[in-house]
């Protein structure tokens, strides 16, 4: 049986996420259950281990933090979904790709939901509708449990990505599901794209912790 623990915690501010997840991993040893973290991000940008200051096109009130993710600078607001993968590969018996794959068709399976027809890159992980991007992914494996995640676009503002090129893409367009659906919201989307995750992931028993 495979175990599954899911924490919905709301509108969080970035860095104290980010050491709750690095405590997790650290802490966590065969028997720790996995989590998937579902919530929303106060304003922020975030630089991942390949962040160069070049993406950062002009200054803004938004604070800018680095972090252990791969990939370049993003942008965290509310509106958006996110999603923390604390996830033991090795104990699922798969690899980070196949990780990533997994994410990227439970995103385009949730927004199929919304009749939006999206896919993925085999170059550029992420979720793009109509050459934007509509959903980012950033992972760190350590001890060979995973953490950060994923970041969908439902309906916030996107006006900050204009001030950087989002995933180190100049030019980059950003959308969201709001763009294409009729007002959707950030707990029926984190519904569904908990189903497809748990679905594609094997987990047999899911704990839910409002």
């Amino acid at each position: 049986m495979t175990q599954l623990r899911v924490r919905y915690l709301g509108l969080q501010p970035y860095e104290p996420s980010l050491q709750a997840m690095q405590d997790f991993t650290d802490s966590r040893d065969a028997e720790t259950v996995d989590e998937i973290w579902l919530l929303q991000h106060e304003p922020v940008f975030t630089q991942g281990q390949a962040g160069k200051d070049e993406h950062l096109l002009q200054q803004t009130h938004i604070p800018i933090i680095k972090t252990d993710r791969g990939g370049q600078v993003t942008y965290h607001g509310p509106g958006q979904l996110i999603a923390y993968m604390l996830i033991d590969l090795k104990r699922l018996g798969i690899g980070v790709r196949q990780l990533v794959t997994l994410m990227e068709e439970a995103i385009i399976d949730t927004l199929a939901q919304w009749q939006v027809t999206a896919y993925g890159k085999p170059d550029a992980p992420g979720v793009y509708v109509d050459k934007a991007k509509i959903a980012s992914l950033g992972l760190r494996v350590r001890k060979g449990c995973s953490f950060h995640g994923l970041a969908l676009n439902v309906d916030m503002d996107l006006e900050p990505f204009l001030t950087i090129n989002p995933c180190g893409y100049a030019g980059l367009d950003m959308v969201q599901l709001a763009d294409f659906a009729d007002q959707p919201t950030v707990a029926t989307v984190s519904e569904q794209l908990l189903h497809h995750l748990t679905k594609k992931l094997g987990y047999t028993k899911v704990e839910i912790e409002a």
